[in-house]
């Protein structure tokens, strides 16, 4: 990936058949041998016990954390874990944190990371999320969504056998975080066009091209065919690694992850079941190409600066033709195997009106969402 030439945090991604065995390797020739690998239960089974044998074998001193679930039987990035991790560590005696999982877990770790310098490796056990490779950290503070600046790790190991052998709703949970992407790059563009937030061209392009490439694969991506694995885990690096560069979450997280988030944070309010990430970030990039599309049917362009809007209205009617519609993007998500509509979610009228009318409070970004809402 050449993008790492940009990036020097990162020193190595391998996405490859059998990648778990060059983890120790890789250890060994920085000279670390005391790690603290964290996990939870399921990723524990997964590729955890796995690979606890793999560094014992080599001489490395292993240290396992398995984060407890909430009384919902969730695994969640909060207080909580975090505490759980840190009591778990001692960071002069710890030289690396390996986090085997998928989105929670690594959010968790590049916390603790960062507040210890205690560097980390990622071991995905899903193609389920894009914040792998991200600096980001979203954690739910006070049952409130809030990403926090943290670190990336400093190496990747992704294996396709085991990455291929997660279960179907964690995949298509993976590919609707990528489709999200159509409303994230549209308000991106917007915001900047609009509201002078900040771009950059080559982000954008990395985001996209990670784009197509999955919507091309999602017949495979749905099969959970090697090559549809390949395809869909390495647009989710990409796309990680394009926030990385811009530095800020703005090439993939727009309108739609607000009702994510918003979403999320009712669940947790209400001691529901959390539900996959991608999935209810998909259902939400529906919803969200619904109302923009419905915005241009009906003619309706505010905004915060309405005049410098009203001047760029063919440009941002161009741009929202470029989205697929709603109907567009439930057929992809159920090519890729998973839920298509909010109420397949337990999503119902109400709290999808309250996210529509509230959820882009959430993060100080001038969305199309946030214009309609303000106007």
């Amino acid at each position: 990936m050449s993008i790492l030439n940009d990036i020097k945090a990162i020193q190595q991604v391998s996405l490859s058949s059998g990648a778990i065995h060059e983890v120790a390797p890789f250890l060994l020739e920085r000279e670390y041998r005391r790690v603290l690998l964290v996990a939870d239960e399921n990723t524990y089974k997964a590729a955890g016990e796995h690979l606890f044998n793999l560094l014992e074998h080599k001489g490395i001193q292993v240290g396992e954390m398995r984060i407890s679930p909430n009384p919902q039987g969730d695994c969640v990035a909060d207080e909580q874990s975090i505490v759980e991790v840190l009591l778990s560590l001692n960071p002069d005696q710890t030289d690396c944190l390996i986090a085997v999982g998928s989105g929670t877990i690594h959010d968790i770790v590049r916390f603790v990371s960062h507040k210890t310098k205690v560097p980390f490796v990622s071991v995905p056990t899903a193609p389920s999320v894009d914040g792998f490779t991200s600096a980001g950290a979203p954690l739910i503070i006070r049952g409130v969504k809030t990403t926090i600046a943290a670190v990336p790790p400093f190496a990747i190991f992704a294996d396709l056998d085991i990455l291929t052998r997660a279960p179907q709703p964690l995949v298509a949970a993976g590919f609707g975080d990528m489709l999200a992407k159509y409303t994230s790059l549209f308000d991106w563009k917007f915001s900047h066009l609009t509201a002078g937030e900040p771009y950059d061209e080559q982000a954008a392009v990395i985001t996209q091209r990670a784009l197509w490439s999955c919507v091309e694969q999602v017949e495979a991506i749905g099969k959970r065919t090697e090559e549809g694995i390949r395809t869909l885990m390495t647009a989710l690096i990409e796309s990680g690694l394009a926030m990385l560069l811009f530095g800020q979450s703005h090439p993939a997280s727009g309108a739609e992850h607000h009702l994510s988030h918003y979403w999320e944070m009712e669940y947790l309010r209400l001691g529901r079941r959390a539900i996959l990430h991608g999935a209810k970030v998909g259902a939400a990039c529906a919803e969200i190409s619904r109302v923009y599309h419905e915005a241009v049917d009906k003619g309706i362009y505010p905004g915060a600066e309405p005049e410098a809007l009203r001047a760029h209205a063919a440009e941002v009617q161009q741009w929202i033709a470029e989205i697929p519609p709603e109907s567009a993007i439930r057929d992809l998500l159920r090519v890729a195997g998973g839920p298509a509509d909010r109420t397949e979610l337990g999503i119902d009228d109400e709290l999808l009106e309250q996210s529509l009318r509230t959820a882009h409070r959430l993060r100080n970004r001038h969305t199309l969402l946030r214009a309609l809402n303000e106007a």
